[in-house]
């Protein structure tokens, strides 16, 4: 348990349990992990409150529906795909720099289905990563949920939407909530590898930006899809269809 939590000090003790029994075959309870992790004083890192970084267009192109209507659940992969962009800092001496991560999560299984980073928050940013997600998933036509940012209000981008055969739907003005398992993800990122600690170059931030979204996929077990990974949801799925 000690390694685990200096390995990752963000493990609460559910997720050292989960972690206990599928890497390390120890098979106890959550109450047991419990008083343990206080007598040895674990406690998971402290969670912060996400800073998002969506700008509205001045003179939207094209506003869609809240067609999802926060039914954050779906039957089966590639029904439902949220997006979004956050930041993130890293300094040269004072001087303070920005990237920004564009990506969309399924919500049947939470996987990361594609993700970009850039220097700018731009429109080409989040055409890329949707580009990324059509060609590594050509028959997918979910409904595609992201909030007012100026990007997704882009006529351009509605047009790339109708082309891949999705239908469009936006949160509403101001309504953070209705896009929540996108802000959630951006929340468990920073919480468990960003915040608390200084970048001082590009690479080690993009490097931990990368290596985090494969752990996520793969490694992190998640209660709410059964102790599974999002990758062995999404595999079990295919395998049962």
């Amino acid at each position: 348990m000690e390694k685990i939590h200096n390995e990752s000090p963000d493990k609460g003790y559910r997720r050292i349990r989960d972690e206990l029994e599928r890497y390390h075959d120890i098979d106890v309870n959550d109450k047991r992990i419990l008083r343990i992790c206080r007598k040895l004083g674990i406690k998971s890192t402290i969670k912060y409150a996400n800073d998002g970084c969506t700008r509205q267009a001045a003179n939207p192109q094209y506003i869609a529906e809240n067609i999802l209507n926060r039914e954050f659940t779906a039957e089966a992969p590639n029904q439902k795909w949220l997006t979004d962009v956050t930041e993130f800092h890293y300094y040269i001496g004072t001087e303070k720099h920005k990237v920004y991560l564009s990506a969309i999560l399924d919500l049947y299984d939470r996987r990361i289905v594609a993700y970009r980073i850039g220097d700018s928050n731009n429109n080409l940013l989040v055409f890329e990563t949707f580009d990324d997600a059509v060609r590594d998933n050509p028959d997918a036509h979910p409904l595609f949920h992201s909030d007012r940012g100026f990007q997704y209000t882009n006529r351009i981008f509605h047009t790339k939407l109708e082309a891949a055969g999705m239908t469009q739907s936006m949160s509403r003005v101001a309504k953070c909530i209705d896009n929540g398992p996108m802000e959630g993800f951006w929340g468990i990122l920073k919480r468990e590898r960003y915040y608390g600690r200084r970048f001082t170059d590009r690479e080690s931030l993009v490097a931990m930006v990368e290596d985090y979204i494969c752990y996520y996929n793969n490694k992190r077990l998640q209660r709410n899809l059964g102790v599974l990974t999002p990758m062995e949801k999404h595999e079990f799925y295919l395998q049962a269809a």
